[in-house]
């Protein structure tokens, strides 16, 4: 309820409803003075929330349709990330990270928010024209399909969840067939549940969960990224457009709950001794991805409006969470790198969210060559 009326104010506000849910939890942190929500049934929810968030972004692609559409883009995309990808994690070795955590945290830096560009994108307010919709959902969904297959690679080269070398490798792979196996008889089944509407949204997320689970638990795999493969491992089928539909009233509560609950483990005094992460990181967000991105829009004549697409893509989001607390468990970062990654995630979503306006206002001011 404080999230949906948090919501509601910011827009009367003009603002994003995505600030007030960030604000509603860091109202109700441990870390603030006043009521205290029950910290680790929220932290359930948010781990819930974003496992049945990347499954329904991973519906949401669809590998052949961005193939056909967006042929640059999928090479636009790929060399994004993997120069913000370089950048960040030199950048981070420079400071004295190990080479795995430097890694992680660059990839981290790479991949953008994919419920913020669709917030964005369909929001009532939204200031953005159809080309620029469309790139910045194109770039974004081959952001995810880039970055999770480089997490998984990282995932066996630096032994996340204490298997590395062959074993690894051979998690990846039995995932991998399970996946398949997923593909082919999960839609066989949902055809024959079409005219169910309930048992057809049930076995929707119950499937999704199951793949992530069994990827988690028996092959190694980081339950977020499983559960966003299983979503791609169906995303082909007849009944993925139905599946996807279904779903997609779901999609804003499942944001909710983990922005919400990404104001929770935001520490004011933890924060404060992290901020000179804090500033490298939004300083790698801004050179390392804003500037890139405005820059191949510029000289690739793309059709979008650069700026906005640029600060549209300027943010780390629920990837970037994921592959944080990966790190922070594998003890591959310190609590306090953790925490300066998960202020970088809050301020530049919440920076990227409003800023997307007034780069639209700058954009009727500028000139076209400048645009």
């Amino acid at each position: 309820m404080l999230a949906a009326l948090a919501g509601r104010a910011a827009r009367a506000l003009g603002l994003p409803a995505v600030i007030g849910y960030l604000l509603v939890g860091v109202v109700v942190s441990p870390f603030t003075p006043g009521y205290v929500a029950n910290r680790e049934q929220l932290s359930i929810l948010a781990d819930v929330g974003v496992v049945l968030l990347l499954f329904e972004v991973g519906i949401e692609i669809n590998p052949l349709r961005l193939a056909r559409e967006g042929r640059r883009l999928l090479l636009l995309a790929p060399l994004q990330v993997l120069a913000t990808w370089a950048f960040s994690a030199a950048a981070c070795l420079a400071l004295g990270l190990q080479p795995a955590g430097a890694a992680m945290i660059g990839l981290s830096i790479a991949m953008s928010s994919s419920v913020v560009v669709v917030n964005i994108t369909r929001s009532r307010r939204r200031t953005t024209d159809a080309r620029t919709d469309e790139v910045l959902l194109g770039w974004s969904l081959i952001q995810d399909l880039v970055g999770v297959g480089a997490a998984l690679i990282l995932v066996v080269v630096v032994g996340v969840g204490g298997r590395s070398g062959l074993a690894a490798v051979a998690g990846v792979l039995a995932f991998a067939l399970l996946s398949a196996v997923a593909a082919f008889l999960l839609p066989w089944l949902l055809r024959r549940l079409q005219t169910e509407h309930d048992l057809f949204l049930l076995v929707s997320v119950a499937s999704g969960l199951l793949v992530a689970g069994v990827g988690s638990r028996y092959f190694g795999i980081p339950l977020a990224l499983a559960a966003f493969v299983a979503g791609v491992a169906i995303t082909e089928s007849p009944v993925a457009a139905e599946a996807r539909q279904r779903l997609l009233p779901f999609r804003d509560l499942f944001a909710v709950m983990f922005f919400v609950a990404l104001g929770t483990v935001i520490d004011p005094n933890l924060l404060l001794q992290a901020l000179p992460w804090l500033l490298a990181f939004l300083a790698m967000v801004l050179l390392a991805k804003v500037l890139v991105v405005w820059l191949m829009a510029r000289f690739t004549r793309i059709g979008a409006r650069r700026l906005q697409l640029a600060v549209g893509l300027g943010q780390v989001g629920e990837f970037s969470y994921v592959l944080g607390a990966l790190a922070l468990g594998a003890g591959l970062i310190s609590a306090q790198v953790s925490s300066a990654l998960v202020g970088a995630v809050v301020i530049s979503i919440a920076a990227s969210s409003i800023l997307v306006r007034v780069a639209h206002r700058s954009n009727r001011r500028l000139p076209a060559a400048v645009q």
